[in-house]
C-alpha cells in the first residue's frame, strides 16, 4: 500500500482519495474507520453534557442497563447502547470483548490467554478486563493473529 500526502495551504476541507484495483474488506474497513473518527460521543457526568472523542475512551461498559464510558481522568454515563457503539465504531478500534463491555482496542496495552479460553487485556490505564470465549474470535480476526 503506497500513501501519499500533499499539504495545500490552499485546501479547505481535507479529501481522502482512495485508488484501487478492486474494494477488499481492507479498504473497507479503512473507510469505516476514518468515518469514525469523525464521530463523537456524549457522555453526561455531574448533570452536564460533554463531547468526548471516542480515541479517548479506554472501554464502555454497561450495568443496569445503563452504559458507561471510561477515560483516562473521567467515567460518563452515555445515551448509547453497547450495540450501538459497535456498529458506529466497531470498523475502527473498537471490539465487543463481553456482553456487557466494548473495549478500544487503541488503548490495550497487552494480551494474556487465560485458562478456559479468555483473553485477558491489560489497559493502557492499567485497568484488566477478560474477552469471553465467544468474543475471543472477532478479537484475533481484529488483530489478524
Amino acid at each position: 500500500m503506497d500513501i501519499r500526502i500533499n499539504e495545500d495551504p490552499a485546501c479547505g476541507e481535507p479529501e481522502i482519495v482512495i485508488r484501487c484495483r478492486e474494494m477488499d474488506e481492507r479498504i473497507v474497513r479503512m473507510i469505516a474507520a476514518l468515518r469514525a473518527a469523525e464521530q463523537k460521543l456524549a457522555g453526561v457526568r455531574d448533570g452536564r453534557t460533554f463531547v468526548v472523542d471516542p480515541a479517548e475512551v479506554y472501554y464502555a461498559e454497561s450495568v443496569d442497563k445503563r452504559t458507561f464510558l471510561y477515560t483516562a481522568d473521567a467515567v460518563y454515563e452515555s445515551p448509547l447502547r453497547l450495540y450501538e457503539m459497535e456498529e458506529r465504531f466497531g470498523a475502527g478500534d473498537f471490539f465487543r470483548a463481553s456482553k456487557s463491555a466494548v473495549v478500544n482496542l487503541a488503548r490495550v496495552k497487552s494480551l494474556s490467554p487465560m485458562l478456559g479460553g479468555k483473553i485477558e487485556v491489560l489497559l493502557e490505564n492499567n485497568e484488566r478486563l477478560m474477552v469471553s470465549r465467544q468474543y475471543v474470535p472477532g478479537l484475533r480476526q481484529k488483530l489478524g493473529i
